[in-house]
């Protein structure tokens, strides 16, 4: 399976950069949540980026941290996050990767965590709190179970650990383009050129760069640069702001992502 490679190629060959889409799973609740993840899906997501909710997401600023809250008052566990998935792979192949904290994979066993997983249909393990240097086993069991492993670059990575982050790979690289938690910003962060640059040098795979991008003229300015965009909490602030409305959350979230996703073809 390179459902993650053939979605990037796709996009290459299409002239635009690929469209990661980011939902916390289980927001608010497990059926708006796989709503939510079809509708992102069929509006133009290449990837989608299934945040595991914890209790203590660290890397995540305040948006997704209370989508966290709302899914895990909802009830949702592991094993119901891996049902999620289940339920989206009767309808679609968009490669899917699980974006989680070391703690949740280690406490249900590292191979059988991510055996699950795969079993249930995601392509790719972008483990936030885990670095290449302690990451042996985790990499291990993602070979065997054939699991793509995305590793993160920050502003603040040296060249020094570049070329073992860019070896522990084989997804692609996650350039988080500013320092600090995940959120919405008004302006992209400054470097990204000579960031995506540095990565290249030392790695063919895809390099796909988020944190803070929002709109649809980050979107286009980022795709000129990169492999991929990411986008998350634009889009858990669709799902925050529709909860209790009338129409559901779908017409909403699908709109905000093709107006995204449009913005991901290079002019």
């Amino acid at each position: 399976m390179a459902r993650i490679k053939d979605a990037f190629s796709r996009a290459g060959a299409r002239g635009r950069a690929a469209f990661v889409a980011y939902l916390c799973a289980g927001d608010p609740d497990f059926d708006t949540s796989l709503a939510a993840c079809r509708a992102v899906i069929a509006a133009g997501a290449d990837i989608l980026e299934l945040g595991v909710p914890f209790s203590d997401p660290l890397a995540d600023g305040l948006t997704n941290q209370l989508a966290a809250q709302r899914a895990l008052r909802s009830g949702m566990t592991s094993v119901k996050v891996l049902e999620l998935v289940r339920q989206i792979r009767k309808s679609s192949d968009v490669p899917i990767v699980f974006y989680t904290y070391y703690n949740l994979v280690f406490s249900n066993g590292v191979d059988a965590y991510i055996g699950a997983a795969r079993a249930a249909g995601v392509d790719g393990l972008l483990i936030l709190d885990l670095p290449p240097e302690e990451a042996q086993e985790a990499e291990a069991a993602c070979r065997r179970h054939g699991v793509d492993t995305v590793c993160i670059v920050a502003p603040t990575t040296p060249d020094s650990r570049l070329h073992r982050i860019a070896a522990a790979a084989t997804g692609f690289i996650y350039y988080v383009s500013r320092e600090g938690v995940t959120g919405v910003r008004d302006q992209l962060a400054g470097g990204i050129p000579e960031a995506v640059a540095r990565i290249r040098a030392h790695t063919a795979l895809p390099v796909a760069v988020g944190f803070g991008i929002s709109t649809r003229a980050q979107v286009a300015q980022v795709a000129a640069l990169a492999d991929g965009v990411v986008v998350g909490s634009a889009l858990v602030n669709v799902i925050r702001d529709g909860i209790g409305a009338l129409a559901g959350i779908g017409p909403a979230l699908s709109l905000k992502v093709s107006e995204l996703a449009a913005g991901a073809a290079r002019l």
